[in-house]
């Protein structure tokens, strides 16, 4: 086997490639075009989220065996073609969702306890005790969208807390003794704080926007770990303003590039944005849920695991 890596991760996974007898290239530099210009040359492809994957792409790609995106989806891929031609696709959503898990609660806690504002208040000088009482999350009902990998992982932290989890997920039979799964209705009548868990799909996009919204009977919060493009910032912001919804912790954006290394598709911050940054009700990280020094090396260990199961 012959591997092309065009994006720098844990060093493990060429290690671990090589003591299997596969050989390694790094190019972490040329253009698409230049990379398509080899691709013949290669039985493996690992990358992140560097370029789309699209079939032209593919078509270069005449060897082509399997693709390893150390990530937790496949959507910078044209999964499809790719299976039609008989390459071996694997994503890591095992490596990084005890990450996102525990960056979705902690964002949970900042949020109900005002750890943000509160802390820069403290260093500006502000003391301000009552304005930044907080709430318990003791009694509330957490509503989880997308229950697989990192819907899983959340209602595993949530496990301590006297809260009910109920989870909705176009797949039937996914609830566990951690949340129960419930139909969309029962979803949207008994949320507190709903938790988005869900790729990056035809039905995902854009499905939380103003009418959904309108549907919940109650105030809630919302949390964003997943795929920035599954909410309509427009409408997150009129429900903020209404505060039909009380406050969201967004790790990811609307606007994000495809690659998700850089934060705008333009050079001109959009108005929403500037709306969230200035929002005291929002929390805001940069793509970061599942990026920790133990997901690094769990999700290059997940794809050598996979490719060592399916070709030796």
């Amino acid at each position: 086997m012959r591997v092309l890596h065009l994006d720098i991760n844990h060093p493990l996974i060429i290690e671990q490639f090589a003591a299997l007898g596969f050989q390694n290239d790094e190019d972490y530099t040329s253009s698409k075009e230049q990379v398509e210009a080899k691709l013949h040359l290669y039985d493996g492809l690992i990358i992140r989220s560097r370029f789309t994957i699209d079939k032209t792409f593919l078509d270069k790609a005449t060897n082509l065996k399997f693709i390893g995106r150390l990530g937790a989806g496949l959507e910078n891929i044209d999964t499809v073609y790719a299976k039609q031609k008989g390459i071996f696709l694997a994503s890591a959503p095992e490596g990084n969702r005890n990450a996102v898990g525990e960056h979705t609660l902690g964002m949970l806690l900042s949020l109900f306890n005002k750890l943000n504002s509160a802390d820069k208040e403290v260093r500006s000088g502000k003391w301000d005790r009552e304005g930044n009482r907080g709430i318990e999350l003791d009694g509330k009902t957490v509503g989880i969208i997308g229950y697989g990998n990192m819907g899983k992982a959340f209602a595993k932290k949530l496990r301590g807390f006297d809260v009910e989890v109920i989870c909705y997920d176009i797949q039937g039979g996914v609830g566990n003794e951690d949340a129960r799964q419930v139909g969309i209705l029962e979803l949207q009548q008994r949320t507190d704080v709903l938790s988005l868990h869900v790729p990056q799909t035809k039905l995902t996009i854009g499905m939380i926007n103003e009418d959904f919204i309108s549907q919940f009977h109650k105030p809630f919060w919302i949390l964003n770990t997943a795929r920035g493009k599954c909410i309509k910032t427009e409408g997150l912001i009129q429900a903020i303003e209404s505060e039909k919804i009380l406050g969201a912790g967004l790790d990811v954006l609307e606007y994000e590039k495809s690659s998700f290394e850089n934060m705008f598709s333009e050079d001109n911050m959009p108005e929403a944005f500037q709306y969230l940054i200035k929002s005291n009700k929002v929390l805001l990280t940069p793509h970061i849920a599942g990026w920790t020094v133990e997901s690094k090396i769990k999700l290059a260990q997940t794809i050598v695991n996979k490719v060592q199961a399916e070709f030796c």
